[in-house]
């Protein structure tokens, strides 16, 4: 199996493949007024099983397009939007973050938890704007520093690892100069990280190995 397929195969049975939790999905859909308009179109990109797509589903009336490289993790989503009963307002669409497919100017929303360090932040927001409408709106969860000093085995696995983390303050100047004005911004709790997503999957370590 390739490190991708292992990947997914350990997350596939889990309710999230990163962290955040339903109430961080409705918290920043909360900062923009936008889940009562109608026609409301809305890409979720890398979504995974889609534990935020439907949150997004049900407490709006958009048209979502999830998309996401892992056909199993859209087929999981697929079911779970049926048994849901929103089957008709989620398309799930297999493909790379860094070649979609959308028209111009056609989301009023992209959604993206956890998942745009596979492409970089810069580089992610520098694609993704063009498919937003002029009054569009981006909510993104990134990795970044919240303090100025940390554990140095820290700071060089991550620097290591990603080499675009860095503070709050750097990624909203990044949105700023990509022509994005800063309509909310929290840190995802620690339950978020551990109860909804570490925990879960450590669960699964055992039939994985």
């Amino acid at each position: 199996m390739t490190e991708i397929e292992l990947i997914v195969d350990l997350h596939k049975t889990t309710e999230r493949q990163g962290p955040g939790s339903e109430a961080d999905t409705l918290k920043a859909l909360g900062c923009i007024d936008i889940a009562h308009r109608k026609d409301l179109k809305i890409a979720d990109i890398g979504c995974g099983t889609g534990a935020q797509t439907l949150t997004l589903a049900r407490n709006t009336e958009a048209e979502i397009t999830a998309v996401d490289l892992s056909p199993e993790f859209l087929e999981i989503l697929g079911r779970r939007a049926k048994k849901a009963g929103l089957q008709d307002r989620i398309k799930t669409v297999v493909g790379s973050m860094d070649a979609l497919n959308f028209e111009k100017e056609s989301l009023d929303l992209i959604w993206s938890e956890g998942a745009i360090y596979n492409i970089g932040f810069k580089r992610g927001i520098r694609l993704w704007r063009q498919f937003l409408k002029p009054k569009g709106y981006l909510c993104v969860s990134e990795i970044t520093w919240i303090t100025e000093s940390r554990p140095r085995k820290i700071e060089a696995f991550w620097n290591a690892e990603y080499p675009e983390i860095d503070r709050a303050s750097a990624k909203v100047g990044i949105l700023e100069n990509n022509g994005f004005t800063l309509m909310g911004y929290f840190t995802l709790p620690q339950k978020s990280w551990m109860h909804e997503y570490y925990e879960p999957l450590q669960g699964e370590f055992d039939a994985f190995l």
